[in-house]
């Protein structure tokens, strides 16, 4: 199923999962694929790991997986920044080979040890190039504070209806944890005539290292009230996860209520978290 004809049902709402680790057993990976099949996830998407002779393989073995024995839509993830256009070809034959529909279209992130390849500069050249080479539906990542290399946000805006003219169908948003960033954004992109389905991007807070790694890494912010939760509980790694979850939870129901498209929670691999998460947002 192409991921953009499940929005026709709003709101979505969808996981994250990554591959293990290379020197990791693939298989590792079923157990948590199983617990998050009885939670009934309109999609899983995968990010990009690799693993086999082909960089990438692991993802789409996955991703077949969470297809043919789950029954359930399944995303991958494609950086482009360190891809040629001849490699990408080859991933697509891939996932076509395996009946993967779907696909996330990224530039992927810098490795200042690795030199970037020239083919794709941008997400969107990606998009066209995908679009141009086959029958995917192709989602884009959007951020609601911004790229971190953009200089403001209205020109990231600007390369995100780039992406959207180039054939993305629906976009996932970055991480975020003030509500209101994402309903200014939202409005935003709007009015720059961007009017595709727009899931919100939830990171559960579990541990106070692994949160601080990835604001930094993607340039959102701490609001206060979650700064004040992380300063009080410290010490209390325990204490931290559960109010960690309960603000993810006030989150999603105070964006489902506000009209979102849908939510896409980044479960780490850690299907207790989606559990405990859907259970109370069902409740």
């Amino acid at each position: 199923m192409k991921a953009i004809e499940l929005f026709s049902k709003k709101p979505v709402l969808s996981f994250e999962v990554f591959p293990p680790k290379p020197n990791v057993p693939i298989e590792s990976i079923y157990q948590t694929l199983d617990a998050l099949k009885d939670l009934h996830p309109d999609f899983i998407s995968v990010t990009y790991g690799a693993g086999g002779s082909v960089p990438g393989a692991s993802t789409a073995e996955i991703c077949e997986t969470i297809r043919n024995q789950h029954g359930i839509p399944s995303i991958a993830h494609l950086p482009c920044i360190n891809e040629t256009k001849e490699s990408v070809r080859e991933k697509l034959g891939v996932f076509r080979q395996k009946g993967i529909e779907n696909i996330l279209a990224l530039r992927g992130d810098r490795n200042p040890d690795i030199p970037p390849k020239t083919d794709f500069r941008y997400a969107s050249d990606l998009i066209s190039f995908i679009r141009e080479n086959g029958d995917f539906d192709i989602a884009a990542a959007c951020y609601p504070e911004g790229h971190p290399e953009a200089p403001d946000l209205d020109t990231d805006i600007a390369h995100l209806k780039e992406k959207v003219d180039a054939g993305a169908s629906h976009l996932i948003s970055q991480l975020f944890y003030h509500n209101p960033d994402f309903y200014a954004f939202r409005e935003k992109i709007v009015q720059k005539g961007i009017t595709v389905p727009v899931e919100a991007g939830i990171m559960p807070v579990t541990s106070k290292k692994s949160i601080e790694r990835m604001v930094s890494l993607c340039g959102a912010s701490i609001p206060n009230r979650l700064a004040k939760l992380m300063a009080r509980y410290s010490d209390d790694p325990a204490s931290l996860k559960a109010a960690g979850l309960e603000y993810a939870i006030m989150q999603i129901i105070e964006l489902l209520e506000n009209g979102a498209d849908g939510i896409h929670i980044y479960t780490m691999n850690n299907p207790d978290v989606a559990r405990y998460i859907m259970e109370q947002i069902e409740a």
